[in-house]
């Protein structure tokens, strides 16, 4: 987004899911929400890469931003000499960054456009490549922001044709925990809740890692927007019995045909809100939007350990000679989604067609006015 956009910033109350001070990343530990706020210190980008697999910091966006900083971290620590070792010391930490998450693909977005950086500063001295650096990662989690609030507008135009208090289901987290504040999905019921909007969030607990439950609810409850949580088999009861308005959910990559893929537990969603005839929205950046991939089908899925579906918070519940699956995320297909909100507008069916007119759109308005796509 350009100088020209909204200029969103952190309010004083508000979740802050990292802290940048140029020379470490702090990181609330979301693996301990909401029963205790700690923040976790990152001061390499080996750090930074442990905290994004071990889940401390999650959500596409915010796992972007992290690795942004966790670039910027890399080209403080070197401690070699010469340019042609520091530009490759960069480029493996930017590959160690790069296999932390498979299916987010903000994340790959966000360290090519840092090697982009690397690439156009590496004639200049390694101070001035280290500034351009942290200076980019500072733009992307600025940028983020200002997005994030605009998906939140934009989410909220949906919904003025509604004349009654709404009651909106929410999977996963997809709030300023996920991002670097304010939210997708959850950002769209902020904004709908400061224009008096919201009856109720129904919160989806998010098994087997519980980011419903803990962390959604958490942002809620801060927030003082009126909720309650459900464990997952619940949503169609509530469904069933009218207590749904809308479901609105955030994204980890979207293909090129609207194919959209989320925290697990999301396919089963779209397809009930499908039988009940519920409106099921995907809130989520451009830069979500994955052109080069076709379908759903081509979208890599992550397998994450067993401990996440054996233990609850640190108890077991399932012993060890049981087999357990843990894939983190499904694809739900575009024909159960109603539509797509992102910071550039609201993209709906047919998807494949308008998806390739608003990332051109975005395109062109970034080169005009010196941005760069987010």
């Amino acid at each position: 987004m350009g100088n020209g956009n909204i200029n969103y910033c952190h309010e004083e109350n508000e979740v802050r899911t990292l802290i940048w001070d140029r020379a470490s990343l702090k990181l609330i530990d979301q693996r301990k929400l909401p029963f205790k706020e700690e923040y976790v210190v990152c001061n390499t980008c080996r750090e930074v890469a442990g905290a994004i697999s071990d889940m401390v910091v999650r959500g596409a966006p915010a796992i972007g931003v992290t690795a942004g900083y966790g670039v910027a971290l890399a080209s403080l620590e070197f401690s070699g000499h010469g340019r042609d070792k520091f530009i490759s010391y960069i480029k493996d930490s930017i590959k160690v960054l790069s296999k932390t998450r498979p299916t987010a693909v903000n994340l790959f977005w966000v360290l090519g456009r840092m090697e982009k950086v690397l690439d156009c500063s590496k004639n200049l001295k390694l101070d001035e490549i280290k500034i351009n650096l942290a200076k980019e990662a500072e733009k992307i989690e600025r940028q983020d922001l200002n997005i994030n609030f605009k998906i939140g507008e934009n989410g909220k135009k949906i919904f003025d044709r509604y004349k009654n208090k709404i009651k909106i289901l929410t999977h996963c987290n997809a709030g300023a925990l996920a991002t670097s504040g304010y939210g997708t999905a959850i950002g769209a019921i902020r904004s709908l809740d400061r224009e008096g909007k919201i009856e109720k969030v129904i919160v989806d607990e998010t098994r087997p890692y519980l980011q419903g439950a803990r962390l959604t609810s958490w942002e809620l409850y801060k927030e003082k927007i009126p909720f309650h949580i459900i464990t997952d088999n619940m949503a169609g009861y509530f469904m069933s019995k009218g207590e749904i308005d809308a479901v609105i959910v955030g994204a980890d990559r979207i293909s090129l045909n609207g194919d959209t893929a989320n925290k697990i537990g999301t396919l089963g969603l779209s397809i009930m809100a499908k039988y009940y005839s519920i409106p099921f929205y995907i809130a989520a950046p451009i830069s979500t939007i994955d052109t080069s991939i076709e379908s759903g089908k081509y979208i890599p899925i992550e397998q994450r350990g067993e401990n996440e579906v054996r233990e609850v918070m640190g108890t077991k519940i399932i012993p060890e000679y049981m087999p357990v699956k843990n894939p983190a995320f499904d694809v739900t297909p575009c024909g159960n989604i109603t539509a797509i909100i992102t910071e550039k507008g609201v993209i709906e069916p047919p998807f494949k067609e308008n998806i390739k007119k608003i990332v051109t759109s975005a395109d062109n308005t970034d080169k005009e006015t010196g941005a760069d796509k987010r």
